[in-house]
């Protein structure tokens, strides 16, 4: 599912339109052990209420390091599709929370470093597993919600695990901007996404992330953005970071590694 040079950034929006593909983009070796054995244990376990399914997970062929698995891991999360990967290393400042899936994970944690040390904000990252699989369960509290009044209401996973958290929020992924946005509605804040829209691109990863503004630099100058909007950053400091990062020069990006190509 590379979305970036081989025009591929939309197989898991098509995948939700199926109901019967439970669709997933892990970043990590241990989600997807996760997500596999849960795979297995629903399909063939018996006790699952929907087991005729089939999974659609997309997995990378660029060379990342592989972080062990968290001694409290979120299993339901990583099965559910959010869990909490890295916390600031100081909570000063405004706050921010990047929710990336797949190989966008690396850029947000690269891009919360540069938000702390070039701009002074607290940006907390999450994992997104499953973009699809967060949104139906947002639609079916919605749907139990208005269906049944006389019923205690349902809260979406997503809203509920996001509650606490504060400052925008920005979606991103190596896909269309349509991926992200599937969990609009149930984001308890105000929410920015970016995307790999248009035509494919032949280049370097580094320089076709850069190109469509999903890089880590991209994912800075965004939440900037979003942060001097509602007045929490000075407005000049989104031009400050476009001009230290070159943001408008695809040959300027970074967010990308060499080897495994397809």
């Amino acid at each position: 599912g590379e979305g970036l040079q081989h025009a591929d950034g939309h197989s898991p929006v098509l995948a939700n339109t199926n109901p019967a593909v439970v669709a997933y983009d892990p970043a990590y070796g241990y989600e997807l052990a996760h997500i596999v054995r849960g795979g297995i244990e629903r399909m063939y376990g018996g006790s699952h209420p929907d087991p005729n399914v089939m999974y659609y997970i997309t997995v990378y062929n660029e060379p990342m390091v592989q972080p062990a698995e968290p001694e409290d891991v979120d299993v339901e999360g990583i099965v559910k599709g959010i869990h909490y990967v890295q916390a600031p290393e100081s909570a000063e400042g405004p706050q921010a929370q990047l929710l990336a899936s797949g190989v966008a994970v690396p850029w947000a944690i690269h891009a919360q470093q540069l938000l702390r040390d070039d701009w002074g904000v607290a940006a907390h990252v999450w994992s997104v597993t499953s973009w699809s699989e967060l949104r139906r369960d947002g639609l079916a509290a919605e749907e139990h919600n208005w269906t049944h009044p006389e019923r205690e209401a349902r809260t979406p996973y997503l809203t509920d695990k996001l509650s606490g958290s504060e400052g925008v929020f920005l979606g991103v992924s190596d896909f269309n901007h349509s991926l992200p946005d599937m969990i609009r509605p149930f984001v308890p804040g105000d929410y920015v996404t970016l995307g790999a829209d248009w035509f494919g691109i032949s280049d370097t990863r580094a320089a076709a992330r850069r190109f469509y503004k999903i890089d880590s630099h991209s994912i800075v100058v965004r939440t900037l953005a979003e942060l001097a909007r509602r007045g929490e950053v000075d407005r000049a400091v989104v031009q400050q970071a476009i001009d230290k990062y070159d943001l408008h020069n695809p040959n300027a990006g970074e967010s990308g590694t060499a080897g495994g190509d397809a």
